[in-house]
């Protein structure tokens, strides 16, 4: 099994205390927060989307990255 790499946006800029909730991912918050890293498993997605509704964030895009080169 291939680990994935995925882009998660959500709407509106994270705060400070609420970014340490994805410690695996590293993030740039222009308009919107961008939430970039590897995923393990399709369970691993579903545990991201799971913490990103229970924080009440509005999920705007996920998208598979390509692969790095």
């Amino acid at each position: 099994m291939t680990t994935a790499r995925y882009e998660i946006r959500v709407r509106g800029r994270l705060s400070e205390a609420l970014l340490p909730a994805f410690p695996e991912l590293t993030s740039r918050v222009p308009v919107e927060t961008i939430l970039c890293g590897p995923v393990e498993d399709q369970a691993a997605l579903f545990g991201l989307l799971e913490r990103i509704e229970s924080l009440g964030l509005e999920l705007l895009e996920v998208r598979q990255l390509p692969d790095e080169p």
